[in-house]
């Protein structure tokens, strides 16, 4: 069996994620290509999707929320996602109980002895007269009926588990500032979501795997288990295994792939990316080292933004008054400075519609 260094991942990822190359595809289409983007910060998307595609025009993808043809809303993992409708409308049943046992996680000592049944088909009573609501208003429309668990308890199981809503615009739309108002998802989009197979069979988590593949691939099962947070896809890979190609990575992982896939030669050049925080790329991964370094993996879930160099994450980067600051996790080359400059001078350009290119690189660790 094949065996793919690090390097031969981090090319595939990178060519995958659209990170290789910018591609020339409309918006909506990388939205569905890259299996959504993760958006509990509503800004960041824009930049990852800046990164990704030729000249990117962020009021595109803020037509597409108020167009109701994406949508941000909790999917994988539980976290905020954005997605496009049809997505969301095929997969989202298939998350159901995930996303109850998620919330149980954290909030079982206080939801216990709740009936999730009838507190499911509350919330949706109350939602239903059409009217926008905050997490913690929906929570306390019940709390005559549920005292005890608390607001946060109730909204968190209602709002992310057991009734699929949708953040409404302008949450989420280019530099603008607003709270959470949820909606049933069903009302906003117009369609009910797609129920489960009734045979039994997994077409969408068949879908899933081969989605997953095709953005993030090859990988370990153990890495589309930490992306989309479902423990149950071992039967939809079995179904679809004469489908696909196996590899093994240099700890002797077994790998799944796509046979035409894109694999780039290792050496192939990658170009310096800037990447918000939380980006799939990163986070898409049980084994992140194909992209990042064990020791400095913790800022992939601190909400760290980075920059990848030769593929790599090797800085992180925030704006301070128009100026993107880089700090280097690594001593650069110069030529890798003076590229880390010029895209960060891209950047900002994009970030203040023009007005400023300022950059600044810290020294080197």
């Amino acid at each position: 069996m094949t065996v793919l260094d690090l390097r031969a991942l981090n090319r595939a990822t990178l060519a995958r994620q659209l990170l290789l190359d910018r591609a020339g595809i409309p918006v909506l289409d990388a939205v569905a290509h890259l299996c959504g983007l993760q958006a509990q910060e509503p800004q960041e998307p824009f930049v990852g999707l800046w990164s990704r595609l030729h000249g990117f025009d962020p009021a595109a993808l803020s037509d597409l929320l108020i167009r109701r043809s994406v949508v941000r809303t909790h999917l994988m993992r539980r976290t905020v996602h954005l997605l496009t409708a049809e997505d969301v409308l095929a997969w989202r049943a298939r998350h159901d109980t995930m996303l109850r046992q998620r919330v149980l996680g954290t909030y079982r000592r206080e939801l216990a002895g709740v009936d999730l049944d009838e507190l499911a088909e509350a919330g949706r009573a109350v939602m239903a007269d059409g009217e926008p609501r905050s997490m913690t208003e929906l929570a306390r429309a019940l709390a005559g009926r549920w005292p005890e668990p608390g607001p946060r308890a109730l909204g968190e199981m209602l709002v992310a588990a057991l009734v699929p809503m949708t953040q409404l615009p302008p949450r989420g739309l280019w530099r603008k500032k607003a709270g959470v108002r949820n909606v049933p998802l069903s009302a906003w989009l117009g369609r009910e979501i797609d129920p489960p197979s009734p045979d039994g069979s997994d077409p969408v988590g068949q879908a899933l795997v081969r989605r997953y593949l095709a953005a993030f691939g090859p990988a370990a099962t153990a890495d589309l288990r930490a992306w989309c947070g479902l423990a149950g896809l071992p039967a939809a890979v079995s179904a679809i295994r004469d489908e696909l190609v196996a590899f093994r990575d240099e700890r002797g992982r077994h790998l799944l792939d796509l046979p035409d896939a894109p694999r780039p030669d290792p050496d192939t050049p990658a170009p310096v990316r800037f990447l918000p925080a939380f980006d799939n790329a990163v986070l898409g991964y049980h084994d992140r080292a194909r992209i990042i370094d064990d020791a400095h993996r913790g800022l992939s879930v601190t909400g760290a933004r980075v920059v990848l160099v030769d593929g790599r994450v090797a800085a992180t980067w925030n704006v301070e008054g128009g100026t993107v600051l880089v700090s280097p996790l690594r001593r650069f080359s110069r030529a890798e400075r003076d590229s880390v400059a010029e895209q960060g001078q891209a950047l900002a350009s994009f970030l203040s519609d023009g007005d400023g290119r300022r950059v600044e690189l810290a020294a080197a660790p």
